[in-house]
This record gives structure tokens, sequence and C-alpha cells, in this order.
């Protein structure tokens, strides 16, 4: 299984590639994709659309995990996040798999056992699951984010399939 979370946004946005296999979880790929600020929407929209499909098809993604959104202070902010929320859904669809949303709280609770948690708690929680990211110097609050998505994803992913083998017996 392997899950892709998403931490989308229209300058930059995290991202994680998270498997579990044989029982161990492991992260493959992580980091963020720029966007021009200066680039027209629909070319970032696009750019967004191509760096995420090659992402699914070359780790074989079988899920996609997002964080709901909420509107904030800026209504257009939000808006714009709609856009690039509809394109990971249409990836979703195009490539058929699943795609899950979970709460900021939820997101938090997962991975720090606090819905309350700060970036800063859920960033320093990331850097021990996943000892690798350690090695890198300022890694952006947007991929540790996404980091957390990914994992939560897998979580509610490794219930679900707990659950569908108890009841099947």
């Amino acid at each position: 299984m392997k899950i892709l979370g998403v931490d989308p946004g229209f300058t930059a946005t995290g991202f994680a590639i998270i498997e579990k296999k044989d029982g161990i979880t492991r992260l493959d790929d992580y980091g963020y994709l720029k966007l021009k600020s200066t680039d027209h929407l629909s070319a970032r929209i696009g750019i967004f659309y191509e760096y995420f499909k090659q992402k699914i098809e070359d780790f074989s993604i079988s899920q996609i995990s997002l964080e709901t959104s909420f509107l904030g202070k800026n209504a257009q902010v939000f808006l714009k996040l709609g856009y690039l929320r509809g394109i990971l859904y249409l990836l979703a669809d195009q490539h058929n798999i699943e795609l899950t949303e979970n709460s900021p709280r939820e997101i938090k609770a997962a991975v720090t056992g606090s819905g309350a948690a700060t970036k800063e708690q859920v960033a320093y929680v990331a850097s021990r699951l996943f000892p690798v990211i350690k090695q890198t110097k300022n890694l952006r609050l947007d991929v540790t984010d996404a980091i957390a998505i990914a994992f939560c994803g897998l979580l509610a992913q490794s219930r679900d399939q707990l659950a569908k083998k108890q009841y099947s017996r």
C-alpha cells in the first residue's frame, strides 16, 4: 500500500509518499512543489496536475490523503485551494485510486496523540517516525504536514483493512 499525502498550497505544496509493505512502514519520497506566483493561474494548475500525475504513476500510488479544508480569513485563498484539491480528486478518479480526507485535529491526534498539537510538534514527531528526514535541514512545515497527512491516511487504511478481516470471519 502506497499513500500520497498532500498539503496543497498555491506557492508551495508539500507532499509525502509512505509505503507499508510486509509490516514495515517507509517514507519513499517527500518534498514540495514550488509554484511561481508570477505564473498565470492556469499555468500553475497545469504544473500541479502534471507533477502529481507523474508521482502517482512513478510510485504506483494506491491512495491519496488530504486534510479537510477550512475557510480562513481569505476566501480567495480558500477558493484557489479548491482548484488544487479538485485536481487531486480528478487524478484519483483517472487512476482509480481512493482519496481520503481527515480533519486537521484527526491528523494531529494520529501523529502526536493530541489534536491540539502545533505544527512544530507535528514536525518533531514526523522526524521521530521517519529519521531520514532529520538529515534535511530547515524542512518546510508544509512537508512535515504532508508526512503527517500521509501517515494518518495509512493508519485509517490499516484500521479499515483490519476491520474487514475481522468482519469477514
